[in-house]
């Protein structure tokens, strides 16, 4: 794994580049550094996106909550880390956490309560995500927040613009569920 760590901030942000592939493989890596680094609540840890010089693919950004907390998660990262990541990924990961203008959160506050099917308002209320939008909706126009999400387990709320947002389609029966669907089916996947 190969870091980056920015410790001037209220909330720190340190990128891990593990060299990671796929949004699935990050979303690993999160749950694995969950545990191995026990994040303390109130962590928001997101995937990004990576094209460098040298590297496409995954890495990660955890935003820790606290100086402390960062510094643990710093320290324990680099006395285990073991190179084969790229510093540039980890570093861009970082910075577009820090600068909330890209990142994929996996981990972030309330998330533990988006299973099953839950009231929008619910969803707004008692987690991170700033807003929703919903794909295809017109412009301005709000879903009620009773409107029942079903959150299939697998909320993946993006940074965009300094905001936590939740993209979100229409489901049967009037109702909302998020535009990321867990498990995808490969494209081409019947080509074989």
């Amino acid at each position: 794994m190969t870091t980056s760590y920015d410790p001037s901030g209220v909330h720190p942000v340190i990128g891990v580049d593990a060299g990671t592939t796929t949004l699935r493989e990050a979303d690993h890596l999160i749950r694995d550094l969950t545990t191995s680094l026990a994040l303390p609540p109130g962590t928001v840890a997101c995937t990004h996106l990576i094209r460098t010089d040298t590297r496409r693919g995954t890495a990660v950004s955890l935003e820790l909550p606290d100086p402390e907390s960062a510094a643990e998660a710093w320290r324990h990262l680099t006395e285990s880390e073991t190179p084969q990541g790229d510093q540039q990924a980890a570093a861009e990961a970082a910075a577009e956490h820090t600068a909330r203008r890209s990142g994929r959160a996996v981990l972030f506050p309330g998330a533990e309560h988006l299973t099953g099917t839950i009231p929008l308002s619910d969803l707004l209320e008692r987690t991170a995500i700033d807003r929703v939008i919903v794909v295809g909706a017109t412009s301005g126009e709000t879903p009620a927040p009773v409107t029942p999400v079903h959150t299939q387990d697998h909320v993946r709320p993006e940074w965009r613009e300094g905001h936590l947002v939740l993209a979100l389609v229409p489901a049967p029966g009037n109702t909302l569920t998020p535009f990321e669907v867990p498990n995808p089916t490969p494209c081409c996947a019947d080509h074989g």
